[in-house]
C-alpha cells in the first residue's frame, strides 16, 4: 500500500524494522524537526509544524501495523475474528475496514478489489473473510484508535 511505503520512505526504515529501531528513528527526527527548534524563523516554524506531525502520524501508523505490536495482540484478535460476527465492512482505496460485534474494527491493507468482490458475493461473508482475509493481510486495529481520540 502507497501510504505504508511513503510512511518507510519518511522515517527511512525497512519493511524489517523493529519496534526499537523506528523508536529510535522517530526520536532523532523529532529532534531535527521539533517546531521548539524554530521559533526564531517562521517559515521554518510551519515547515516543522507540519514536518513533525507527518513524523508523528508515520510512527504512530507504522508502530500500528509492526510484527511485535500484532503478535502482542495476536490472541485478541484471534478470538474476535474467530468467535465474534462482522458488523459492517467497507472498502476504499484497497483498504478494508471491519467492524465486529464485540466492537472491534480492524483496518487490512493492500486488499485486491477482486477478494472484495468475492466477500461481497459470497453466501457467508464472515467464513469467507476468516479463510481469505483476517489472516492473509497487513491489518492493524482501529478501534483502539478510537478509543484513545
Amino acid at each position: 500500500m502507497k501510504k505504508i511505503v511513503d510512511y518507510r520512505k519518511l522515517l527511512g526504515v525497512t519493511e524489517a524494522a523493529e519496534l526499537l529501531e523506528l523508536k529510535k528513528i522517530y526520536r532523532g527526527l523529532m529532534k531535527t524537526w521539533h517546531p521548539d527548534k524554530f521559533h526564531d524563523n517562521a517559515d521554518g516554524l510551519t515547515e516543522a509544524e507540519h514536518k513533525s506531525k507527518e513524523i508523528i502520524e508515520a510512527y504512530h501508523f507504522l508502530v500500528s501495523i509492526a510484527p511485535e505490536t500484532r503478535d502482542q495482540a495476536f490472541g485478541e484478535y484471534t478470538l474476535t475474528t474467530t468467535t465474534s460476527g462482522m458488523v459492517d465492512f467497507e472498502y476504499k482505496s484497497q483498504t478494508l475496514k471491519v467492524y465486529f460485534a464485540d466492537g472491534s474494527a480492524y483496518e487490512y491493507f493492500d486488499v485486491p478489489k477482486a477478494a472484495y468482490v468475492k466477500l461481497i458475493n459470497s453466501d457467508s461473508p464472515g467464513r469467507f473473510a476468516r479463510r481469505h482475509i483476517f489472516n492473509e493481510y497487513v491489518y492493524r486495529n482501529i478501534s483502539k484508535l478510537a478509543e484513545v481520540v
